[in-house]
C-alpha cells in the first residue's frame, strides 16, 4: 500500500470515528463555537484601525485589540446562548459546550473592558455587550418584556448602530471635532447594516422557520438587493465628498476599494442558491469579512510603492 492510499484510508476511517463518536461531536462543535468568531473579531479590530486612519488620529493597537476581544465576547455570546434559527442556520455548533463558550467569552469580556478602561473609554464597552444581551436573550420585568429580535430588519438596525457607534466611539474618542466622527459612524453602520443583511440570505431558511422577519425573508431579494446598493452609493457618496472638503483624512484607496468591493458584494451575495458550494463561502468571506484586511493590505503596498 503507497503513502497516499494509507493516508487516504486512515483519514477516512478517522472522519468517520469524529462523526460518530458523541464526545468527539460535541468537541469538535465546542472548537467551531470558539473559533466562529475569530474572524469577525478580527475584521473588526481592523475597521478600527481604518476608522483611527479616516480621522487621521494616530492608531492604538492596544484600542484596536481590546474592540476586537469585545466583538469576539458578544458574537461567542450570541451563538452559545443559542436560538432558534441557529439549529437551522448553524448546525455544525449542535451539541457544543455552552459553558466553555461563555467562560471564554468572560474572559475575552475582561481583557477587552481593562485595556479600554486603561484607556479611558471603559463605557464603549458595555454598549455592544448589552445590546448583543438584550437582542438575544432579552429581558422581562413583570409584564415589560424588550427583546430586539423579531422585527422587520431590527437585527440589521442593531447591528449597523451598535458597531457604527462602538467602531467610531473608540477611533474618535480623542477627537474635538464631532463631524468626522458622524461621518465615520455613518460609514461602518451603514457597511455593516449591509454586510449582515447579506449573511442574511444564507439564512432564509432558518430566519423563516424561527419567524424572524429579515429584509430578505419579508421584502424579496430584488427589493432588498435595491434598499442596500441605495445605501451604499448614499453612504460612500458622503464619504467621497468628506474627503474632497477635507473633513476626513484624504484615504481615496480605502473609499474606492470599499466601493466596488460592497457593489460586487451585494450583487454576487444577495441569492441563496449558491450557498451549498465551498467556493461561494470562500469568496463571500475573503469580500465580506476580509474587505478590512484586503484594504490595508493593498495601503500598505501604495505606500511602499510611493515611498
Amino acid at each position: 500500500m503507497s503513502s497516499n492510499e494509507f493516508s487516504g484510508s486512515f483519514g477516512h476511517i478517522f472522519k468517520h470515528r469524529r462523526t460518530t463518536n458523541p464526545e468527539c461531536k460535541k468537541e469538535n462543535a465546542t472548537i467551531e463555537l470558539l473559533k466562529s468568531s475569530i474572524l469577525v473579531a478580527f475584521s473588526g479590530a481592523l475597521r478600527i484601525h481604518l476608522a483611527f486612519l479616516l480621522l487621521h488620529i494616530q492608531s492604538s493597537i492596544l484600542t484596536c485589540i481590546a474592540g476586537g476581544l469585545i466583538i469576539y465576547t458578544v458574537y461567542t455570546l450570541d451563538r452559545a446562548l443559542g436560538a432558534e434559527e441557529d439549529t437551522v442556520n448553524r448546525t455544525e455548533l449542535n451539541g457544543s459546550n455552552k459553558k466553555v463558550g461563555l467562560a471564554i467569552s468572560l474572559l475575552a469580556f475582561i481583557i477587552g473592558t481593562y485595556i479600554l478602561a486603561k484607556e479611558g473609554i471603559l463605557t464603549l464597552a458595555f454598549i455592544p455587550f448589552i445590546t448583543g444581551y438584550l437582542y438575544s436573550k432579552g429581558i422581562k420585568i413583570g409584564k415589560f418584556a424588550l427583546k430586539l429580535k423579531g422585527g422587520l430588519g431590527i437585527k440589521n438596525i442593531v447591528v449597523g448602530l451598535t458597531w457604527g457607534i462602538f467602531i467610531a466611539g473608540l477611533a474618535g474618542s480623542g477627537c474635538g471635532n464631532l463631524v468626522p466622527i458622524v461621518l465615520v459612524f455613518i460609514f461602518f453602520g451603514v457597511k455593516l447594516f449591509i454586510n449582515s443583511a447579506i449573511y442574511d440570505f444564507k439564512d432564509i431558511k432558518g430566519d423563516t422557520l424561527a419567524g424572524i422577519k429579515t429584509l430578505p425573508v419579508s421584502l424579496g431579494t430584488q427589493k432588498t438587493r435595491n434598499l442596500l446598493t441605495a445605501m451604499h452609493l448614499l453612504s460612500h457618496l458622503a464619504l467621497g465628498i468628506a474627503l474632497i472638503h477635507g473633513v476626513l483624512a484624504f484615504e481615496p484607496l480605502i473609499v474606492l476599494y470599499s466601493f466596488i468591493c460592497g457593489l460586487i458584494c451585494i450583487q454576487n451575495f444577495t441569492n441563496s442558491e449558491d450557498e451549498k458550494l465551498s467556493s461561494r463561502k470562500l469568496e463571500r468571506t475573503f469580500l465580506v469579512d476580509g474587505e478590512s484586511t484586503s484594504i490595508l493590505g493593498l495601503r500598505m503596498i501604495a505606500s511602499a510603492l510611493i515611498a
